[in-house]
């Protein structure tokens, strides 16, 4: 390896070599995989991850994506990073924006949410036992995902079955990943994770219980790492990228090069070893952890998205003038520019906020977004991500999807025809005004397209989950109070009375917890009431 490369850090060649020491079971199109990193249906979303390894190394890039693990003085990808200030939340929000502009959805992001909910989950178990087992537990295998810089796979989502019953009363408990034994040297589980972001090309699986539990469903309680080619772990994938379609000739110009695959995993009596479990069978639990990675990854899709937005608003404008105009000067493409770019911008403006409003966890020190600015800005984005494809659609025109195929960009008997009639713009060659069409209609107008507007609305969870974490964190009572204090009512300030008794409060007073004046990333002694307490009694996630 490179000397001048920080300890630990690989690059994305590196990456792609250490995918052939790990032999997964890994089912794609019908037929299994003999190596993922030959997989031509998976190189997109390995592309992808590669990215996140060397912008860690482009000393333009690497004061982002990569920080200082002061707990162990250690410098470390960004991506593996538990957070220590509000400016760490920062950081990762402007890295992951970063990286999806390169990749559309960088994926690696969703190890630093988990690592970081878990850190929290270890903490907070440790502390109601009154013991530093988990926290030991934790901070060891920490150092083996830093140290080896992995890419970690988090399986959260069950099969789930009847939704409206709890795991326990499943006709199948495989519909939910569960402990079906404990031994001396480990717990044996099985059950089935449904959706698993990258799963075929991580190194390791984090396995984390998708709902809170109640003490029936202790059993599914279960929070665990194991590597992808554990005995007994079978991955049915979808490709990565824009399948099905040619690649060649212009076709897929985005989706070819970069994607993302997804995967169902069935567990059929995988052992993990005690030193990599961190939940098991303590129910009590599940809702805290669930609620700390629900808030990290809502954060971070904030910033994905708005790298996506980024694309399209760039590839709008050249498609405006493209064909022939002047956004500046025509207002019925100026228009919906503007509001492109303040749907875009207003989301992560949600981020900047939960980042800067963020607190302390007390159990675990690591800092964590302020949860209302982080659900309200994941939602922004999930319901107007389908305005964003329309506002594309619109500066664009009809082009988009009405170009012959790339093929005929090369037919003797049509080429010319094509670059003369097509094109608009004497400034702009045919060649450009076509490459820019098919990169809208890749990213808005395709599988792909269809794929970012489904993601983006339940990825992370589905808007009916940030409405209610809103709602549950956010400090309405103050509101109510501050109403009567106007109308000189006279409030008790009687935290019996349910209108007025704030659950989870993002700020505890009108000022909020940092004082008009003080430095925006300066560490604050923490007010009475500023650390949210989750409730136990919903489930956090969906």
């Amino acid at each position: 390896m490179n000397a001048t490369r920080p300890a630990g850090l690989m690059s994305g060649s590196d990456y792609r070599e250490s995918l052939r020491r790990y032999r997964p079971t890994v089912y794609l199109d019908g037929h299994r995989l003999d190596s993922v990193a030959d997989s031509r249906e998976l190189r997109p979303g390995i592309n992808a991850l590669a990215v996140t390894y060397d912008f860690a190394h482009d000393p333009r890039q690497a004061p982002l994506m990569t920080a200082l693990q002061t707990s162990r003085g250690r410098t470390v990808n960004r991506m593996l990073h538990i957070d220590e200030s509000a400016a760490d939340l920062l950081n990762k929000l402007e890295a992951v924006r970063l990286l999806c502009q390169e990749t559309g959805c960088a994926q690696r992001y969703l190890a630093h949410d988990a690592l970081n909910a878990i850190n929290q989950l270890c903490a907070r178990a440790d502390a109601a036992a009154g013991s530093n087992e988990r926290r030991a537990r934790f901070a060891a295998y920490l150092e083996h995902v830093q140290d080896g810089d992995l890419a970690l796979g988090i399986a959260m989502t069950d099969a789930k079955g009847d939704r409206s019953q709890r795991p326990h009363r499943q006709a199948s408990r495989n519909s939910y990943v569960h402990i079906v034994e404990r031994l001396a040297a480990g717990v044996v589980i099985s059950g089935t994770k449904a959706i698993v972001t990258g799963a075929p090309y991580m190194h390791e699986i984090l396995v984390m219980p998708s709902r809170n539990m109640g003490p029936a469903d202790a059993d599914f309680a279960i929070c665990c790492a194991l590597p992808v080619d554990a005995a007994g772990l079978t991955m049915i994938a979808r490709p990565a990228g824009r399948p099905g379609e040619k690649l060649e000739h212009g076709a897929a110009p985005f989706s070819r090069r970069y994607g993302q695959s997804t995967a169902v995993l069935v567990f059929d009596r995988v052992f993990v070893p005690w030193d990599r479990v961190f939940l098991a069978g303590e129910w009590e639990h599940s809702a805290s952890l669930t609620y700390a990675y629900a808030t990290h990854h809502r954060h971070s899709c904030i910033a994905a998205r708005a790298g996506f937005g980024d694309l399209l608003i760039g590839a709008g404008a050249l498609m405006c003038e493209a064909n022939g105009f002047d956004p500046g000067t025509k207002a019925s493409l100026r228009e919906p520019m503007v509001e492109l770019i303040k749907i875009t911008e207003g989301f992560f403006a949600c981020g900047v906020a939960a980042s800067v409003y963020g607190a302390a966890d007390p159990h675990s020190g690591s800092f964590m977004p302020e949860p209302v600015f982080a659900n309200i800005g994941k939602l922004l984005l999930a319901t107007q991500i389908y305005d964003m494809h329309r506002l594309a659609h619109e500066v664009s025109g009809g082009l988009i999807v009405a170009l012959p195929g790339p093929d005929e960009d090369h037919n003797p008997a049509t080429a010319a025809t094509l670059a003369e009639v097509l094109r608009a713009s004497p400034d702009v060659p045919y060649d450009r005004r076509i490459e820019v069409a098919r990169f809208i209609e890749d990213l808005t107008a395709s599988y792909q397209g269809g794929w970012y507007s489904v993601i983006s609305l339940h990825g992370g969870g589905s808007p009916a989950a940030m409405k209610r974490e809103i709602w549950r964190n956010y400090p309405l009572g103050s509101k109510v109070e501050l109403v009567e204090r106007l109308l000189e009512r006279g409030v008790l300030h009687d935290e019996s009375r349910p209108i007025t008794r704030n659950r989870q409060p993002g700020r505890c007073c009108a000022a909020g917890c940092a004082l008009p004046g003080q430095a925006m990333m300066v560490a604050l002694p923490a007010a009475a009431g500023c650390h949210p307490t989750p409730v136990d009694e919903e489930p956090a996630a969906e």
